[in-house]
């Protein structure tokens, strides 16, 4: 069981160090017991990217809430094939969302914040608690940059919601560093993030940004920045 305290230190430990250099030591010491949970953005396909060529065993999970857009169906199957791995999907809870949808319609998540962050709960944290059980630390690709929720996080923190370490390699990064390592490295992204799509999860709940607009400002666009989280990061 790690302290407070240790992740503190191991955070110290490796402050200076570069994405791939953080992945290659936190998935030796966590080997096995780790996980990348994808969301299938250029962030999370850079660090695909990273762990095929750090430790190609560790696994990657997604998670489909059945309301995706075309295009990310096919970026599984495209990253499946581009690196030989198997992106373990995860399915929301089918009664559970029946009669959520029975209750509160099919497009809740468009009358209150309340609803939306219920249609977030059946459909994303329910099978993230499962993708969660066995792992002692999960890896995922937020930044600093991406949003006003976001800047107090860590390359390595303690995610209290979970009761898991919480490693974010590349948190100090720009977007325009993210791309140019998209570039360099050849590596699969969704289509849609060349047609103003910066950040992408639902279809229903995501548009496209005009320029200047912030990152995440497709996301939720009804709501408040400060309210736009799912809850798979809650600080």
């Amino acid at each position: 069981m790690y302290t407070r305290q240790d992740i503190e230190q191991l955070d110290r430990q490796l402050a200076d160090a570069a994405p791939e250099e953080l992945l290659r030591q936190l998935l030796a010491r966590f080997e096995g017991r780790v996980a990348l949970s994808s969301s299938l953005g250029l962030e999370d396909q850079a660090l695909t990217d990273m762990i095929a060529r750090l430790a190609p065993a560790t696994r990657v999970f997604t998670l489909d809430t059945g309301r995706l857009f075309p295009e990310t169906y096919r970026l599984i199957d495209r990253t499946n094939k581009r690196y030989g791995i198997h992106i373990d999907v995860l399915f929301p809870d089918r009664q559970q969302v029946e009669a959520m949808v029975r209750e509160h319609g099919v497009n809740l998540f468009y009358d209150s914040i309340d609803k939306r962050k219920a249609c977030c709960r059946a459909r994303k944290l329910e099978p993230l608690a499962r993708a969660f059980l066995g792992l002692d630390a999960w890896i995922c690709g937020l930044r600093r940059e991406q949003s006003v929720t976001r800047q107090q996080a860590r390359r390595v923190e303690w995610d209290e919601a979970n009761n898991l370490v919480k490693i974010n390699p590349l948190i100090d990064w720009s977007e325009e560093e993210v791309r140019a390592y998209i570039a360099a490295h050849d590596v699969p992204y969704n289509r849609l993030h060349d047609e103003g799509f910066p950040s992408i999860g639902c279809e229903p709940c995501t548009r496209a940004v005009e320029p200047g607009e912030d990152l995440r400002a497709g996301r939720w666009w009804w709501e408040s920045p400060l309210h736009k989280e799912c809850g798979l990061h809650r600080r």
